[in-house]
């Protein structure tokens, strides 16, 4: 059997292995020659194997060339370039995804580095914007956890969408002048008791229309204070934490649909309906230069463990990718 080089979890953490058996596609998938995989925070729980999973690749973004197709598949051939979403088995020299969830893309419009860290960022951003916070031209919309990746990434699709307010929130206020630059019209310092007053008194005390919350926890009930009536609330991300405690009758007062959505739990069609949407609404402005992840820090495949370490400190700005 073949194999590859490839970054697996083990009890400690991911470690780089060179002969790990390489993927075999099935009907209804295509097998890539990987150039560059992105890191992204799930990756960092996915790198921990346990008693039921012993042998994972990790890496759940990549890029790179089409070398097989399942016998089922229609719009994606061989030899064609392509960025990948997967549940895992990114960090490999070869990796294995549904058709559905590979989108082709011209190497002369968007650099390999981009291809390869964009999927899960635009397809979370563009769910939680598009569908689920159901933007417009003209509203008004706080991303919490602005400086993460695909806050990053919201910021921009935002701007895109014709967005009026583009509130942001970041710890770290040596970041404001990037994500300004990146699309943010107002950050805002979640540690400081205020900040909730600080969004209200910029709108004129009405309020936002839509709120992409990355960190959840303790922020929710002042993010719902930072709320315009009938505004949405898309819950993306947990990390402020999974529990919160929430004011019930400001909810419901201002009538605010709060939505939770995860990867975790949707099957094959739904994350290529997504990937679908992506590609209709999102691409042109990738290729354009409008959306794009900046690249903090490339590293080798068997440097994988050194990526989990920056990006489990909080060391980056934008995305770090794995050169393969």
């Amino acid at each position: 059997m073949p194999t590859m080089r490839a970054a697996i979890a083990t009890a400690q953490g991911i470690a780089f292995h060179n002969d790990v058996p390489r993927p075999v596609p099935g009907d209804n998938d295509v097998l890539v020659k990987v150039a560059v995989a992105g890191v992204n925070r799930a990756d960092l729980n996915n790198a921990k194997a346990t008693a039921t999973s012993p042998f994972l690749i990790v890496g759940q973004d990549w890029a790179g060339e089409v070398v097989e197709v399942g016998k089922n598949v229609k719009g994606i051939a061989k030899g064609q370039m392509v960025m990948c979403f997967g549940r895992n088995g990114g960090y490999a020299e070869y990796a294995v995804t549904d058709a559905g969830w590979a989108m082709p893309f011209n190497p002369r419009e968007i650099k390999i580095e981009q291809a390869g860290t964009l999927p899960l960022s635009l397809m979370t951003a563009h769910d939680a914007l598009k569908t689920h916070g159901q933007l417009t031209p003209e509203k008004k919309v706080l991303v919490q956890g602005a400086s993460s990746g695909v806050g990053i990434l919201a910021l921009q699709m935002a701007r895109a969408m014709g967005a009026t307010m583009i509130a942001g929130t970041s710890r770290d206020e040596s970041k404001y002048p990037r994500l300004a630059a990146l699309g943010a019209t107002l950050m805002l310092n979640p540690n400081k008791p205020e900040w909730s007053d600080e969004l209200l008194k910029a709108t004129d005390n009405k309020g936002v229309d839509v709120v992409i919350d990355f960190v959840s926890g303790a922020t929710v009930s002042d993010s719902m204070k930072a709320c315009a009536v009938l505004a949405r609330m898309v819950n993306v991300g947990r990390l402020g934490g999974t529990t919160a405690n929430v004011n019930c009758d400001m909810h419901a007062t201002k009538r605010i649909t709060y939505t939770g959505v995860s990867f975790r739990t949707r099957n094959i069609a739904e994350i290529s309906d997504i990937f679908t949407k992506v590609r209709t609404d999102v691409l042109k402005d990738v290729v354009a230069g409008r959306i794009a992840l900046p690249i903090d820090r490339t590293f080798k495949l068997e440097e994988a463990s050194a990526a989990h370490t920056l990006m489990n400190a909080n060391g980056q700005f934008g995305k770090i990718a794995i050169m393969i």
